[in-house]
Parts: C-alpha cells; sequence; structure tokens
C-alpha cells in the first residue's frame, strides 16, 4: 500500500519560504540537501511524518507562475479561531474562516492562507475526516 510522504512546491527566496512555513505551521528544517542547480529543503514537525519538500531552483530570476492547476495543501488544527487570530497577529493575512455545510450538517470549518510564493494552503478545524 503506497503511503504518502511528502509534497513539493517550487519556491523563489528560500529564507522566506522557511520563514513562512515555520512561523504559520511550526514547521522546521528536518534535513537540507544542496545540489549544483537546486537545493531541496525538507519541513517537518511532531505532530506528522507528512513533510513539506521546498525546491530552490538557483539562478532562478523571478516567481514561479502557478497557472491553474495547482490546488491547495492542508492542515488540520485543534482551534481553528485561535489560529487563525495567530495568523493575523503575525501578519500573514489569513482569509475569513468558512463553514461548509452539507445536508444540514456542519462538514468542515477552515480558511485559506498564502504563502509568500502565492501557493494556497487550507487550514482546517480536526473533525471528522479532517484530522
Amino acid at each position: 500500500m503506497a503511503k504518502a510522504i511528502h509534497t513539493m512546491i517550487r519556491v523563489f527566496e528560500e529564507a522566506r519560504s522557511v520563514d513562512f512555513y515555520s512561523k504559520a505551521f511550526g514547521l522546521d528544517v528536518a534535513q537540507r540537501l544542496d545540489f549544483e542547480t537546486f537545493t531541496l529543503i525538507y519541513l517537518s514537525n511532531a505532530d506528522a511524518p507528512f513533510e513539506v519538500e521546498l525546491t530552490v531552483n538557483k539562478g532562478r530570476a523571478e516567481p514561479y507562475a502557478l497557472g491553474d492547476g495547482y490546488g491547495h495543501l492542508a492542515v488540520s488544527v485543534t482551534d481553528l479561531d485561535s489560529e487563525h487570530d495567530r495568523l493575523g497577529a503575525l501578519g500573514l493575512n489569513p482569509k475569513n474562516i468558512v463553514e461548509f455545510n452539507r445536508d444540514g450538517s456542519l462538514l468542515a470549518r477552515f480558511f485559506f492562507i498564502e504563502d509568500p510564493d502565492g501557493y494556497k494552503i487550507e487550514v482546517l478545524q480536526r473533525g471528522g475526516r479532517f484530522q
């Protein structure tokens, strides 16, 4: 059986991205691998084995165009309202909290935030299928 272990995104500025993911989600550098033309930075925390891999292509002069194919990364938190307030206080500009209902029942509470490169991250209240 396959097991998801990481997602990879290309970022323009390593320090800015590492700082964002650390402040926003408590992800720290687990490993940094430097190569001649690119650097890989694996970010993780103690809550889950899944990692975010940042790829920095050396010599890149312009930020990446995300196009219309990228969806989002999702994380879950125990207290959505507190996380929303905390991220706002850090100046990271979380979007409004949304309640998603289906058949008269609350399916999910969430908000989105964007990293420095414009990647969307969904922050969900833990519960139901979103553990």
